[in-house]
């Protein structure tokens, strides 16, 4: 375990050897978001995943760094079928800790494999497409849905129980039950699927309260034995007087006109009825369709917005983490300050300074960064101006008048009100035959210090320069 403050290896102690840090409080966290871990992992190894989502998400709750809970959080979305999440917890694990972390190989397994993001992309939108079609009460429509998911992603605990909530609706309870049983293979706690179960198990049980059959009536009937046969003679039917030729008569006559009764008025009626329901089903198919073909364009415009504020969000994503965005801005700026806290190296700082004024526009970047660049610059900037007034002066005896620009440019930039600085750049900028650059720095001497002697020495060369000039 690491110091939050300055990062050195903790001890037993409640404090930092370090920095002197109080880490008491700090330790029970991380204590505490590595049992949630535990827990959570105790939970996925015996499949209870709903829970191993409740514990890991307490566990970074108490600590949104813990680089396994997170991974191990995205693993256990990817067993429920929950991709998108799973992929969402994996880059935020690769953005926490980019080198050495299994998520870039979860990531990279899936990103390998095209068919396997589009499969994934199907079943986003099948699903959503079935949550559309139950909305419309259009449950035969989200079934067929359904199972297009889930043989795009069979474990997709969602859609199983989406699947088995439109089975129980249509009280079709067995197929319900495969449906939950398939969710508890997968994740055994799941409180959504344990609800279904129940009411479903309840409906399979068989009514211990349903009537009892009635017992058969005895046969009414006359049994006698002739010979080696047995005759049964029901009661109270009599033989019939005619023969048997007029009884068959009777009998195809009657089918006769029962077949012809029912073709003439049931065929035309069920033909009708058939009709009639082809319509109703076409009719409802092309109205179907419209609506379809309508939220299809609507989709397609809202796609092509989409896609045009996302490649802008890329580009300014890019401008923030990029090689020369304001994040490396920041991590330049927040190493000088380190460096000059550390080993108080005025060069260094100083040359991390010059670096970052030149890759960014101070004035464009946010007040925070502005006051932290300033403070550090009226921090080392008095001493360092000393020393760079003092190696230019020496170039400025020695006639070498390019050294002394570049000293005493410095020694202004780091301390504004030097005077003689500002003089002596003058100074050189005449000795060296640049008069322009001479009297607006002449000019620089009389604005900020207009009652001390240099700013009238000042005055006098701008007048000597100007009448050579004319």
């Amino acid at each position: 375990m690491f110091c939050y403050n300055c990062g050195c290896q903790l001890s037993e102690h409640d404090f930092c050897t370090a920095c002197g840090a109080d880490v008491s409080l700090y330790k029970k966290i991380m204590y505490v978001s590595n049992m949630y871990y535990n827990e959570g992992l105790e939970k996925a190894s015996v499949r209870d995943l709903t829970g191993a989502v409740t514990s890991l998400r307490q566990s970074l709750k108490f600590n949104k760094n813990h680089i396994e809970a997170r991974n191990l959080l995205g693993l256990v979305y990817f067993e429920m079928g929950e991709v998108v999440a799973a992929l969402s917890e994996w880059v935020i694990s690769k953005n926490l800790r980019p080198e050495k972390n299994i998520a870039d190989d979860y990531i990279s397994r899936l990103q390998s494999n095209s068919a396997r993001l589009d499969s994934i992309n199907q079943t986003i939108k099948k699903y959503n497409q079935a949550l559309v079609y139950c909305m419309q009460d259009s449950k035969d429509l989200a079934v067929i849905q359904l199972k297009k998911v889930l043989s795009l992603n069979p474990r997709f605990i969602r859609a199983h129980q989406l699947l088995a909530l439109l089975y129980m609706d249509s009280e079709e309870w067995e197929r319900a039950e495969r449906e939950l049983r398939k969710c508890m293979d997968i994740d055994r706690n799941n409180t959504q699927t344990l609800r279904y179960l129940k009411e479903v198990e309840l409906m399979l049980v068989p009514d211990e309260s349903a009537k009892q059959l009635p017992k058969r009536k005895k046969d009414e009937a006359v049994r006698y034995q002739s010979d080696n046969e047995i005759i049964i003679q029901p009661l109270n039917v009599k033989e019939p007087k005619g023969g048997g030729v007029s009884t068959l008569v009777n009998i195809g006559i009657g089918l006769v006109i029962g077949l012809a009764a029912t073709y003439f008025l049931m065929v035309p009626a069920a033909q009708s009825n058939a009709k009639n329901e082809a319509q109703k089903t076409i009719t409802t198919i092309s109205n179907e369709s419209d609506v379809k073909t309508a939220r299809i364009q609507e989709l397609e415009t809202e796609t092509e917005k989409l896609n045009a504020e996302i490649t802008k969000l890329q580009q300014e994503v890019e401008g923030f983490v990029g090689a020369d965005g304001t994040l490396q801005a920041f991590d330049s700026l927040l190493t000088a300050a380190s460096v000059y806290l550390e080993n108080q190296d005025i060069q260094a700082t100083a040359a991390d300074l010059e670096s970052i004024a030149q890759s960014v526009n101070i004035d464009e970047t946010s007040e925070s960064f502005r006051r932290l660049y300033q403070t550090l610059l009226s921090t080392i900037g008095p001493e360092l101006a000393q020393t760079y007034y003092t190696e230019a002066q020496q170039a400025y005896t020695q006639e070498d008048f390019a050294a002394a620009i570049e000293g005493f440019n410095k020694a202004v930039y780091y301390d504004s009100s030097s005077e003689d600085a500002l003089y002596y750049l003058g100074q050189a900028y005449r000795r060296s035959g640049d008069n322009e650059n001479a009297i607006a720095t002449y000019n620089k001497v009389i604005e900020l210090f207009p009652d001390s002697s240099r700013a009238r020495n000042a005055q006098e060369y701008i007048n000597k320069l100007t009448s050579e000039n004319q």
